[in-house]
């Protein structure tokens, strides 16, 4: 099982978008998927034609009690898609109250590790979203994670949200064993407005090694899918913004093949 987390500090640069087309694609090549709901907002979850408000079990049983990780909670938790392929974990409105109780508790910051090992066998990619927080939910996701994918809006504004998300990966790498290998994925890129066309040349001029080669462009198929609760490849499998996360996609895979082949020598 390969574990990717979607994330970003800022909000709106299109990171449930990103999760559920990747999930799609992965989904269509055969792949077995889950996706996991980090964001108390839930728009994963209502992507999927869930109500965070009402909905059973979310990610916030799995913080109730560790012990019940062991007797097999997340899989409990495991809801269909649209995608036979896909699963969700789900969010709940519940979930914004965990910072307060982060402080009273030991061991928050793994707790979707500990639940992902219970489910090893039974996926083979997993993606979170995470919330545009800096808190124990986004720690969790870049302590579970083996890749981070940074979408990165393609204005000024955006990027300034980018400099604060890298930060905190400093951070974050300095309580881990291996330095998290990271991606930052343009996103919501129009060629026919100078400020993005400039904003992207920025953000390739200031992390060359980093950014991507897919650039997603503004592209309404997106909102086809999402207002439909299905994946974008299932409306438009040549639509401009699915062949753009087609390119990541096999980018990604080719890292993973060069990743295992370096540790196997």
């Amino acid at each position: 099982m390969r574990v990717w987390a979607v994330a970003n500090q800022k909000g709106g640069v299109g990171k449930t978008t990103s999760v559920v087309t990747l999930a799609g694609l992965l989904g269509d090549m055969g792949k077995s998927v889950l996706v996991v709901d980090l964001d108390p907002h839930g728009s994963l979850t209502s992507y999927f034609r869930y109500d965070p408000d009402q909905i059973g079990g979310s990610v916030y049983d799995l913080f109730k009690s560790s012990a019940l990780l062991d007797e097999g909670l997340a899989t409990q938790l495991l809801l269909d898609t649209s995608h036979r392929n896909i699963r969700l974990i789900g969010a709940s409105t519940a979930m914004a109250t965990l910072e307060r109780q982060a402080t009273a508790q030991e061991g928050m910051g793994l707790v979707v590790s500990k639940a992902l090992a219970t489910l090893w066998d039974d996926f083979d990619y997993v993606i979170l979203d995470s919330p545009p927080v800096l808190g124990v939910l986004m720690v969790n996701a870049m302590a579970a994670c083996e890749r981070l994918i940074v979408p990165v809006q393609t204005e000024y504004l955006a990027i300034k949200g980018l400099e604060r998300m890298l930060r905190t990966l400093l951070l974050v790498n300095k309580s881990r064993k291996r330095p998290l290998p990271f991606s930052i994925l343009p996103t919501f890129y129009d060629r026919r407005t100078q400020a993005s066309v400039q904003s992207l040349r920025l953000i390739r001029t200031s992390f060359p090694d980093q950014v991507t080669n897919a650039v997603v462009p503004v592209d309404t198929k997106f909102r086809n899918a999402s207002s439909s609760g299905i994946v974008p490849s299932a409306v438009d499998s040549g639509s401009r913004g699915v062949r753009a996360y087609s390119m990541l996609l096999k980018s990604l895979l080719s890292q993973e093949v060069e990743t295992s082949a370096g540790v196997t020598s």
